[in-house]
């Protein structure tokens, strides 16, 4: 198989009177969904589950199997060992790149610097790491069976000057503005993931991609819109789509997928959003009433940002917070377990806290409850 000659982008002869259709139900929807987002005042602390979920989704279409629950309970102290350890942890720079970029595109745009800069965070001490984390290949690879031949690859990425030049044009289209930004952002997504421009680590980077572009052209609030939800549901659909475009030069294919991804994933993150502020809203009035302090929301933030966690830990945040005592804050968890709303995960034993978990939020970034 020879490698990939990459598109001229824009594609030329795309259906745009079919895509539009797709286009105008997808913005509805994800419209819908900004507005959810405008409306709560600590977006990247009530939807944190929501981002530790994305990192979890988009590593498991690679390969990992780690679970929301396990990763926020080795984050919390019950370790996992081996292979799941391993998992965990790139799942963990996977959310740290996902933050670190929330902070960086407020004041500059993305570009091919800055994509290193997220490849060197997500390939920190992992498996790949001994691939040029934050750098752009050097020579030729291809995708297929483990030890298979560039002749029996299923895909075969642009040589690497060809790549460093389409790169240079990839970065420029995402400077200007196209007929529509989702429509952009489907082309801008399927291109890098072709282009293939690292030894490690390309669909991760290239489905973080997706919220920063759309924040960065002003179509979202926050760079909270996660997609891997549905391209990992429909994973099969999602490579096959992307491979069509260098098989066939099926654009179009594409970008029917892809639209019609963001239209059901913006409405899927809209109902949960909303159970999410629901539960908020709920949990709010049920600590207010259980321990009468003042400091009750402070508590509620500390529960939603970090759902398991050591008692002690979430005492001394308290404390430095809000100056709460450290035996108030711990009376305060207690209440908390007697109604129900922690539980549990590890009792205390000794100078060793307590590990407690606020379980319904965690089923609802999970989709196992909706209020």
């Amino acid at each position: 198989m020879k490698p990939y000659i990459p598109d001229e982008l824009p594609p030329r002869d795309l259906d745009y009177r079919a895509l539009f259709a797709l286009v105008g139900a997808a913005n509805r929807e994800l419209a819908r969904y900004d507005g959810l987002l405008q409306g709560i005042p600590n977006p990247e602390v009530m939807l944190s589950p929501l981002t530790t979920r994305e990192a979890v989704l988009s590593s498991k279409i690679e390969g990992t199997q780690a679970t929301v629950d396990e990763v926020l309970e080795h984050e919390a102290g019950l370790l996992r060992t081996g292979e799941k350890e391993k998992d965990i942890q790139e799942i963990f720079n996977y959310r740290r790149a996902l933050m670190m970029s929330h902070d960086v595109l407020k004041e500059r745009p993305i570009t091919l610097g800055f994509i290193r800069q997220l490849h060197e965070i997500l390939l920190d001490s992992v498996r790949g790491h001994n691939k040029n984390p934050g750098v752009f290949r050097e020579d030729q690879n291809w995708i297929g069976p483990d030890g298979c031949a560039m002749e029996e690859a299923s895909f075969v990425p642009p040589e690497p000057l060809i790549m460093e030049d389409h790169l240079r044009k990839w970065e420029h289209y995402l400077r200007i503005d196209d007929s529509d930004f989702l429509l952009q952002t489907a082309v801008a997504h399927a291109q890098f993931e072709l282009l293939h421009p690292f030894k490690d680590g390309n669909g991760r980077i290239g489905r973080l991609l997706i919220p920063l572009f759309l924040f960065q052209k002003k179509v979202l609030s926050q760079p909270m819109f996660y997609l891997s939800e549905y391209l990992e549901s429909h994973r099969d659909a999602y490579y096959q789509r992307l491979g069509n475009i260098s098989r066939h030069g099926d654009w179009n294919g594409w970008i029917s997928f892809f639209l019609e991804a963001v239209e059901h994933q913006a409405r899927q993150n809209s109902l949960r959003v909303r159970s999410m502020m629901a539960l908020y809203e709920e949990t709010k009035v049920k600590i207010q009433e259980t321990t009468r302090s003042q400091y009750a929301v402070y508590l509620l933030d500390g529960i939603f940002s970090k759902p398991i966690f050591i008692s002690s830990d979430m005492v001394k945040v308290l404390n430095q917070k809000c100056d709460v005592h450290e035996k108030t804050g711990a009376t305060m968890l207690k209440k908390l377990k007697e109604i129900g709303i922690l539980r549990e995960l590890r009792p205390s034993s000794g100078r060793r806290s307590a590990i407690l978990v606020f379980s319904r939020l965690i089923n609802l970034a999970e989709g196992k409850e909706v209020l």
